[in-house]
């Protein structure tokens, strides 16, 4: 099946990628190797990441593409594959996704938006620093180990009491 991406060189998106067992907490427990994983791909093939989250069963992540590149699928593809080689074989893996060579451990798709001005750039930042908090992991954006929250916070671009419930 064909899916339809918003494919613009240079563009700047948000993304939600989820893991297929939304119950675990794999990306946390195995933090080091989504980090070593993404460091890999980044230097392969370059982006900035703006602003980004993991929690237990999902990310969220705010991407600028270099200018005339688009391939935001290629790079999702290669993180998944990436991460999911370097985890113990556990999972059970249905017959359609042995087909494909697939190991379970991803949602096959992601949700992902072009952001359009400056003013929805904002919003899908704060939305990314404010996500462990809107899912009671925490009280304040900044108590949660894994965003880049606290790259703001170190470059004086958000307070370190902000995004509290």
């Amino acid at each position: 099946m064909f899916y339809r991406r918003s494919l613009v060189p240079g563009g700047t998106f948000f993304f939600t990628v989820n893991l297929a067992d939304r119950q675990g907490d794999l990306l946390t427990a195995n933090i080091e190797l989504l980090r070593a994983t993404m460091r890999l791909i980044r230097q392969r093939h370059p982006f900035e990441i703006v602003a980004m989250v993991v929690l237990p069963d999902h990310l969220h992540a705010v991407w600028c593409l270099p200018e005339g590149d688009a391939d935001h699928p290629k790079r999702w593809s290669l993180i998944k594959a990436g991460f999911s080689r370097g985890l113990p074989r556990t999972e059970s893996i249905r017959a359609s996704r042995l087909g494909k060579r697939e190991r379970g451990i991803w949602q096959r798709r992601y949700w992902e938006h072009q952001i359009r001005d400056n003013g929805d750039l904002v919003r899908h930042v704060e939305y990314v620093h404010f996500n462990p908090v809107r899912h009671g992991y925490v009280k304040q954006a900044a108590d949660w180990p894994y965003s880049l929250i606290h790259r703001f916070i170190r470059e004086g671009r958000v307070a370190e009491t902000w995004g509290v419930k």
